[in-house]
C-alpha cells in the first residue's frame, strides 16, 4: 500500500485528543487517522449509493414524485440498507 504525505492543521485540543486515542489503541497518530478516515468513508458510502437510485425507473406508485423523501427515509430505516 502506498501512502501520500498529507499535511493538515488541527487545533491543539484536536491534536491532543487524537494523539491520546491513538496511544490508547497502541498505534501511531498517522495510523489512527487513516482508520478514522476509512471508517468515515465506509459509513458515508452506502447512503450516497442509495440516493443514486432516486428518480430511476418506475415504482408503480403514482405518488413517488410527491412523497419520494418519505419512501427514501423508509428504505434507509429498513434492515436492507447497510
Amino acid at each position: 500500500m502506498a501512502f501520500v504525505r498529507t499535511q493538515v492543521y488541527l487545533t491543539q485540543e484536536q491534536h491532543t485528543s487524537l494523539k491520546e486515542e491513538a496511544r490508547k489503541q497502541g498505534v501511531s497518530l498517522a495510523e489512527f487517522l487513516r482508520c478514522v478516515v476509512d471508517e468515515y468513508l465506509h459509513q458515508a458510502k452506502p447512503k450516497e449509493e442509495f440516493m443514486q437510485i432516486v428518480a430511476l425507473g418506475r415504482s408503480g406508485r403514482r405518488d413517488v414524485s410527491e412523497k419520494h423523501d418519505k419512501y427514501v427515509a423508509e428504505a434507509l430505516k429498513s434492515k436492507h440498507v447497510r
